[in-house]
């Protein structure tokens, strides 16, 4: 069966809009077809992880990760606990905690969970953590990242599609990393998760309402801060979300939090305390020994109908200082906590957790 072929291509075009659909009827019925079929398109689970491999790899290459299997241990032990919740229990989560001060967390789409140092610094409880990793699932449970995707204006469909269903892929992945570090999900997004986290928290037996305890934190680091920072810093603004979570939160006050200091030894840097990379410099993919290698100039490809998978590029740690709010699982801003340095050593360390781990963890939950 043939398949349809997408491309994410660029708004601005060398050709104006009636030279390339031949007239602005024609321009309007084209974006319709495209907007339909993006709208069909459906990604199977194994290409939603695969996607969300591509995402983790340039997140982990732009942060590095922390080499320290206890922490990631026990961040896998609540982030599984709270995902076994969730609708989607058989997904094959990951949790991953990312070597930065800066106070952060990137939901990947397929199941792969990041959470900075920094932000686990921030939180005070088990039940914060259970609360900010409960959002980033929500995202990944939601399925935003895909769905904001397809519904984005930069989407456009090749007339002349021939099947090459990797090629497609590809694309979703390169537009959805610049979604986790560039980009918002819109407001409802955002609020939906909040409330999913909130709710698979407190389904878990913690207190549902402390990720709005975090947020006041967070809220209170970000004062003073001249343009929006960090995680979970944009749209809806924090004092409205946190309201919301408050009012949605069941009664409990399950914090856990004797467990949480004897496993988290992290303590937030203050914001004029961070180290930070710019646009060009080296270190923005985690490394500051070397400067990023530049690709070698591709040769055009022949020209096709309509927008063709070679007119994409390919998506390498965008890491412009602009005046854009970013964001997934909340805004990035451009503040330290958006630019913060990251560490070298980008590897996945490898962790296990077991069903009677998992049973007795959830006994501690009290």
């Amino acid at each position: 069966m043939k398949q349809i072929l997408f491309a994410i291509a660029l708004m601005t075009l060398a050709a104006p809009a009636s030279a390339q659909f031949g007239s602005l009827g024609d321009a309007a019925k084209k974006a319709t077809q495209a907007k339909n079929a993006v709208d069909e398109f459906n990604i199977t689970d194994a290409e939603e992880r695969q996607i969300g491999e591509d995402v983790s790899t340039k997140i982990r290459a732009r942060f590095g990760v922390v080499q320290d299997p206890a922490i990631h241990k026990y961040v896998t032990l609540v982030g599984t606990t709270i995902a076994k919740q969730s609708d989607r229990p058989n997904l094959n989560w990951q949790f991953i905690v990312l070597d930065t001060d800066g106070v952060n967390a990137f939901a990947s789409p397929g199941g792969l969970v990041h959470v900075t140092r920094g932000a686990l610094g921030l939180a005070k409880n088990e039940a914060e953590l259970a609360g900010i990793l409960g959002h980033e699932i929500g995202h990944v449970v939601r399925k935003h990242t895909v769905n904001a995707i397809k519904k984005s204006t930069v989407v456009k469909m090749s007339s002349d599609a021939a099947g090459n269903r990797a090629a497609v892929i590809s694309s979703f992945a390169n537009r959805a990393y610049e979604m986790v570090l560039e980009n918002s999900f819109d407001r409802g997004d955002e609020l939906d998760a909040d409330k999913v986290g909130t709710a698979l928290a407190a389904k878990a037996g913690y207190a549902g309402g402390a990720l709005g305890d975090f947020l006041a934190r967070l809220d209170e680091r970000n004062k003073n801060q001249a343009e929006r920072n960090g995680l979970f810093a944009s749209h809806p603004e924090t004092k409205e979300r946190i309201t919301k979570i408050k009012q949605g939160a069941a009664a409990s006050s399950v914090l856990v939090e004797p467990r949480f200091k004897s496993n988290v030894k992290y303590e937030a840097a203050a914001l004029t305390s961070i180290a930070t990379v710019t646009d060009g410099s080296a270190g923005l993919a985690g490394s500051s020994k070397e400067e990023p290698k530049k690709e070698e100039p591709k040769k055009e490809e022949p020209k096709k109908k309509g927008f063709g998978v070679g007119a994409v590029k390919e998506t390498v740690a965008p890491e412009k200082q602009s005046s854009q709010v970013s964001a997934s699982g909340g805004a990035r801003g451009l503040g330290a906590d958006r630019a913060a340095k990251g560490g070298s050593n980008p590897a996945i360390v490898k962790t296990a957790v077991t069903a009677a781990e998992l049973t007795t963890f959830k006994q501690g939950i009290a």
